[in-house]
């Protein structure tokens, strides 16, 4: 990445905040918009700058987006008061949301209309598709955030990598919930059932990470259950469109559904061990075990 290659940064969540903050500790010319702006003022203390408005960003030669859903991406782009809203456009921008693959189909037909490329982008490990070109010149970039970046072609390929990812998210965690439940009720304590599984050929990154929520009930938000909701339905979508019967996912969306329902979506999407637990006669209780969730330092500040 130049030296002097300027980037801009919408939507300073949970994930945008920590994301826009290795990019400034890295030391890039960030500059950064956040409806709340509140939000985004800790980042001038790392050197970023705090936009006012949106159409600041265009000066910018890449603009990262990061909201919630596809009406929010409509809006900071092409909304009366946009990046896009001014006579300047950025070079290139980089939709990091989960959007369908209809909207980030329109987001780059009006993107191009203004000789804007664009990536789509998933998180953490990048997953990206757009341009070859454009990825190159992003990579640098990327790699300031995330351990990896994969390109996996043109248009919106890059989106359904994503909502794949996040549909796989949901069943997991489900099943997690499930048979550590049965566990449980049969006698054996969570923490230690979770090691055995940590420790065979199922555990994983992810039944690592998770543990601590399952089996201390540690539900400090990483994915709230509303977005899981969100890209459920964008996966169940999505299959429709490519006629792929997908039964597990359309039963966990409406496990999730019902988690949200029943009022439990005041945490993280693993609170649904509780509602499982619930359906099977128990109440859970902490077992304040000692865990280690298998990630470094890096790791954790990425949830």
């Amino acid at each position: 990445m130049s030296a002097t290659q300027k980037l801009g940064w919408i939507g300073i969540g949970r994930m945008g905040y920590a994301m826009a903050e290795r990019l400034a500790k890295a030391g890039a010319d960030l500059t950064v918009w956040n409806r709340t702006r509140a939000k985004a003022e800790p980042l001038s203390a790392l050197g970023a700058k705090v936009a006012t408005d949106l159409s600041e960003l265009a000066a910018c030669d890449i603009v990262f987006v990061m909201v919630s859903a596809w009406d929010d991406v409509r809006e900071v782009i092409n909304g009366p008061r946009g990046l896009l809203s001014g006579d300047r456009a950025p070079k290139m921008v980089i939709e990091c949301s989960s959007i369908s693959l209809e909207g980030s189909a329109e987001l780059r037909a009006s993107l191009s209309q203004r000789g804007v490329q664009m990536l789509a982008a998933g998180r953490l490990s990048f997953v990206c598709s757009g341009p070859r070109a454009a990825f190159d010149a992003a990579l640098p970039a990327l790699k300031m955030m995330g351990p990896a970046a994969s390109y996996v072609g043109d248009g919106e390929l890059a989106r359904i990598v994503k909502i794949c990812h996040n549909v796989f998210l949901g069943v997991v965690i489900q099943s997690l919930a499930e048979i550590t439940v049965l566990a449980q009720k049969a006698g054996v304590p969570r923490a230690a059932f979770l090691e055995f599984i940590n420790q065979s050929v199922m555990g994983s990154t992810f039944s690592r990470y998770k543990t601590a929520a399952l089996v201390n009930l540690d539900f400090a938000v990483t994915f709230t259950p509303q977005l899981l909701r969100k890209d459920l339905d964008l996966g169940l979508d999505a299959a429709r469109t490519f006629q792929v019967p997908m039964p597990l996912a359309s039963i966990t969306r409406d496990l999730v559904q019902s988690l949200i329902g029943n009022g439990l979506d005041d945490g993280d999407f693993a609170k649904l061990i509780v509602q499982q637990a619930r359906a099977s006669g128990l109440q859970l209780q902490s077992e304040n075990a000692p865990v280690d969730d298998g990630l470094s330092p890096r790791g954790k500040d990425l949830t």
